[in-house]
């Protein structure tokens, strides 16, 4: 490993660490050399910037979660998305607080984006590269549809997320949650029979 790249993994590990336990407002440049051991000089030189990598970390931090979930599914004999979601779901509410860090850094680095077209595109290929590792994970397909339905379990989640960092009793988790998507399966029909070859 060059020492560049070696460097530059030092940052990004400085920054998630970082990410974990400062409040946005706190995760300076400063922080981030100090935690990491890197000097000051060496964010802007692997990163560009401070927001780049802070960016880069959210999504490193986003990947791991989605690494932990898929741990937490290597048991589900069921291949059934269903029984597969609802073990997602329980691993996520299990380990959310400890990522409550990474998810407010995760809103934080969304407003951004929406004024600095890099950060758009990190975050927008980061959602690209989570649609299909979601499907794969919940066994929906690796075609259209199923990359599809991976957005919008990833959507869901991430929703319910940010719902939770203005106010607790905004979660939705447990037989609450089966209880609601079993609602939406009720209110959404089925597909036409003759468009279904179309999608």
């Amino acid at each position: 490993m060059s020492p560049q790249r070696s460097n530059r993994s030092v940052l990004l590990e400085g920054a998630i660490r970082c990410l974990e336990r400062l409040p946005p407002e706190r995760i300076t440049t400063r922080a981030i050399a100090k935690e990491s051991g890197a000097n000051l000089a060496s964010i802007r030189y692997h990163f560009g910037s401070k927001d780049e990598l802070v960016t880069a970390a959210v999504i490193e931090g986003l990947d791991r979660w989605l690494a932990e979930i898929a741990t937490a599914l290597s048991d589900v004999e069921s291949q059934a998305p269903e029984a597969r979601l609802h073990r997602a779901a329980k691993a996520i509410a299990a380990t959310r607080r400890e990522h409550a860090g990474l998810a407010k850094n995760f809103l934080g680095a969304l407003a951004r984006a929406q004024h600095d077209p890099r950060l758009r595109e990190l975050l927008a290929e980061g959602f690209r590269g989570t649609r299909p590792r979601v499907a794969a994970l919940l066994s929906l397909g690796s075609d259209q549809p199923g990359e599809d339905a991976g957005g919008l379990v990833h959507s869901l989640f991430t929703g319910l997320l940010f719902q939770e960092l203005l106010s607790s009793d905004l979660v939705i988790e447990g037989d609450r949650l089966s209880r609601a998507l079993g609602r939406l399966r009720l209110a959404i029909p089925e597909p036409d029979a003759s468009l279904r070859g179309r999608a």
